[in-house]
Formats: C-alpha cells, sequence, structure tokens
C-alpha cells in the first residue's frame, strides 16, 4: 500500500516541481526579456525623464492645481499609485453626488459654464492620466490667462496633443495631461 502511494506521489511531486519551475520561472523570465527588448519604455513605467530625473509616467495622473496647467481628473486615491482605487462609490450613492455637485459648483464659480463630465468624475482607478479634448479646451483660456500666452496658441497646443482611439475604433479621443503641460512648459512661456 505504501509503495503504491509513494509510486503515484512520485509523478504527481515531478510534474508539480516542473510546472511551478516552467510557470513561475522560465515563462515570466521570458515574457519580461521580451518585454525589455522589444517595448523598454512601456516594460519600465513608461516613465517621463526630464534633465535626467524622472518627472512622471504616461500612465499615472498627477495632481497638477497651479492655474497655469491643466488639470486632470479628479482622483479618488488623491494621485497616488500605492494607493490606487475607486471610490466605490455607485451611482446611487448620495455622497457621490454630492461631491460631483461640489466639484462643478466650485468649476462653475471658476468661469466654467458647462462641465464636462470628466472633470468631476474619478476614474475606476483614481489615476487615469487622460482627459477629454473638449476638459482640455474648457481649461485653455485660464491657462492661457496664466501663461500669458494667446488662448488659440494653447488651443493649437491641444488639438496636437489628442490621441485618437486604437486602431480607429478602441477608445475615445483623450488628451495625457502630463505631456500636454510639458508641452505647455515647452511652449516657452512658465506655468504659475
Amino acid at each position: 500500500m505504501l509503495k503504491t502511494f509513494v509510486s503515484a506521489l512520485r509523478p504527481s511531486l515531478v510534474m508539480t516541481a516542473g510546472f511551478a519551475l516552467l510557470l513561475g520561472g522560465a515563462y515570466p523570465l521570458a515574457i519580461t526579456a521580451a518585454a525589455q527588448a522589444l517595448f523598454p519604455h512601456q516594460a519600465n513605467g513608461s516613465l517621463i525623464e526630464r534633465n535626467g530625473r524622472v518627472i512622471g509616467s504616461d500612465l499615472l495622473a498627477q495632481g497638477f492645481t497651479a492655474p497655469g496647467y491643466f488639470h486632470p481628473r479628479p482622483s479618488a486615491a488623491n494621485y497616488d499609485a500605492s494607493a490606487s482605487a475607486g471610490s466605490n462609490l455607485g451611482p446611487a450613492s448620495a455622497a457621490l453626488a454630492q461631491r460631483i455637485a461640489k466639484d462643478a459648483t466650485a468649476l462653475r464659480a471658476q468661469g466654467y459654464p458647462d462641465v464636462p463630465p470628466a472633470m468631476v468624475t474619478t476614474s475606476a482607478s483614481g489615476l487615469d492620466p487622460h482627459i477629454s479634448p473638449e476638459a482640455a479646451l474648457l481649461q485653455a483660456p485660464r491657462v492661457a490667462q496664466a501663461r500669458h500666452m494667446p488662448v488659440e496658441r494653447v488651443e493649437a497646443l491641444v488639438r496636437a496633443a489628442i490621441e485618437t482611439p486604437l486602431a480607429g475604433v478602441l477608445g475615445e479621443n483623450r488628451i495625457n495631461v502630463l505631456r500636454l503641460n510639458l508641452a505647455l512648459d515647452g511652449a516657452g512661456h512658465a506655468g504659475a
């Protein structure tokens, strides 16, 4: 009986160890090596450097608040990547409705008559680095005034920053806020 058990156990242990090495070691190493060789920027977090210093990532929103910069969507994670999460508040939540109404009222008080949903709603991760072109164009007059630039120049930068849907069908037109703000800084007018 013991001999039968041991003879049945041995192949199971060998298969478990083999698959552990294959799927827990060799496969992840091969995929990591392929990603590093084919897509090094993306494999390393899509980090953006300026003057040899990492200033952000294409994949994570930052909380820009100065008037001379475009502002991202609100963040339920306070733009903290280690706390990535949505608010978990559903569409029937009174707390969510109050927060959205408060944010919309604050934006209207700043002179935005029509507030796009992306300016008052958070993304599922709380770290969406994109805003809609409409949300960016809405902010263009404020940014232009703070930077002492013609609004047409800022709007041109917004239009140049529009990313189109993948393959023309997957997703929506969007603008990476960090990339747009870097383009503004490169335009020669300091952000306030």
